[in-house]
């Protein structure tokens, strides 16, 4: 896809998402496992038209990040909440230097539960899936998020068994689609950067031993296509892209990882603004 056709699409997505932005929930800010005081940017109260949006999820039982109890996952510390707000934020700064798209300077944490919120925001951000539980009723709204064109996006979990659970909500959220393998070729790599030499990315944890975590030793790029050949799902298990944001201005962190994820980031969400 050419540039100029790409700046078309957004233009005509910036109308689009632009007309949400009057329904949607006001900024709001949760307790985190890692940042309780992370300063809020300039301008963070200003409107613009497209939001990045991080799901809120109940935690399973087996997750290892949660402080909250199953029933006080609404109220943060919980799995959801991994990297937040600070890996959002300084995504957010490299997105809105390096493209034109008009992001607001912070996130949005949002609930299925909420009504009809979530079909404000048109892509949805999870990490640390392999921890989450939605439970049907969440499943049933998920489904209809996508079913409604919206795109999700997750990350940051690892191997064999996260994989597993993992796939038990999302089987049931996007039922009767299984991910595959993204093809080289496709657009998604390809919008603004092209992403052809892609690694794992290791979490700040990884630095000091292993780089991965459990049995996933080996980085994925896979994806839940629609009729239509249209990702609906982008799913990058066995990296830790939101760490790679979090310390992307720490000189410890290795700059090329920090790079590759921030470009990974800005690729995505062109993609779901033009398809």
């Amino acid at each position: 896809m050419s540039r100029r056709n790409i700046l078309r699409l957004l233009a005509a997505g910036a109308i689009f998402v632009g007309s949400l932005c009057a329904w949607q929930r006001e900024f709001r800010e949760y307790p985190a496992i890692e940042y309780n005081n992370f300063p809020l940017p300039e301008g963070y109260q200003e409107p613009a038209e497209w939001v990045f949006a991080r799901l809120m999820y109940p935690p399973a039982p087996t997750a290892r990040f949660d402080r909250s109890g199953r029933r006080g996952w609404m109220n943060g510390n919980s799995s959801w909440t991994q990297d937040y707000p600070r890996a959002d934020r300084h995504f957010l700064t490299a997105l809105r230097r390096l493209t034109r798209v008009d992001a607001r300077t912070v996130e949005q944490p949002v609930n299925l539960d909420d009504g009809d919120d979530v079909f404000n925001w048109p892509m949805l951000y999870a990490v640390r899936p392999g921890e989450w539980d939605l439970t049907d009723a969440q499943a049933k709204k998920f489904k209809e998020y996508i079913d409604r064109g919206g795109f999700f996006w997750c990350d940051d979990f690892w191997g064999t068994f996260e994989w597993g659970v993992f796939m038990q909500s999302m089987g049931r959220a996007i039922p009767g689609r299984t991910p595959v393998d993204i093809p080289n070729e496709d657009t998604i790599f390809h919008t603004i950067y092209d992403l052809n030499d892609r690694f794992l990315i290791p979490g700040s944890w990884g630095l000091r031993g292993r780089g991965f975590q459990n049995d996933g030793s080996v980085p994925y790029w896979r994806a839940i296509y629609d009729d239509k050949n249209r990702i609906v799902a982008a799913i990058t298990p066995n990296s830790d892209l939101g760490d790679a944001w979090e310390f992307a201005d720490d000189p410890r962190y290795p700059e090329r990882y920090s790079h590759l994820a921030i470009n990974i980031g800005v690729n995505y969400v062109v993609y779901a603004l033009t398809h």
